[in-house]
């Protein structure tokens, strides 16, 4: 196919479908697919410092300011399963160690933390705050 004789839209909608097939098709899933620690180097990163487990534990542990923490629905030790606090729904162990899909997908990861966040404190965890809850959740061992 000769791309100089198609229009300028034809030949950007060539490449980006060729460029989306690249990242999605031939990297696949794999592609999305994180560890908690690479999560949490993302985290620490964008936060410009060291996460600190005790500072994600009493944050795990204790309200901010709304109904729930984040023990409600998962439990004050979340190495079993949860329940949501309203619907009774089960949640799965939130420690990586007790459940190894857990914090496996960033898209996943983060549209929890910001459901959750939002719950729990009225707005979203900030990326130290995500940096201190996954370390601490990361200490969790059989």
């Amino acid at each position: 196919m000769n791309l100089a004789r198609r229009r300028p839209q034809s030949t950007l909608l060539v490449l980006a479908a060729t460029a989306l097939w690249l990242i999605g098709g031939a990297a696949g899933p794999a592609a999305l697919a994180a560890t908690p620690g690479e999560l949490l180097s993302n985290y620490t990163a964008q936060a410009g410092a060291s996460a600190s487990p005790s500072r994600g534990q009493q944050l795990f542990t204790t309200p901010h300011g709304r109904e729930w923490s984040c023990a409600s629905c998962h439990g004050a030790l979340p190495t079993q399963a949860g329940k949501h606090a309203a619907t009774g729904k089960p949640i799965g162990a939130m420690a990586p160690a007790f459940n190894p899909e857990r914090f496996t997908d960033p898209a996943k990861t983060e549209k929890w933390f910001r459901r959750n966040c939002n719950d729990v404190m009225g707005r979203e965890c900030t990326a130290a705050e995500k940096a201190d809850v996954l370390s601490w959740l990361m200490t969790l061992k059989p």
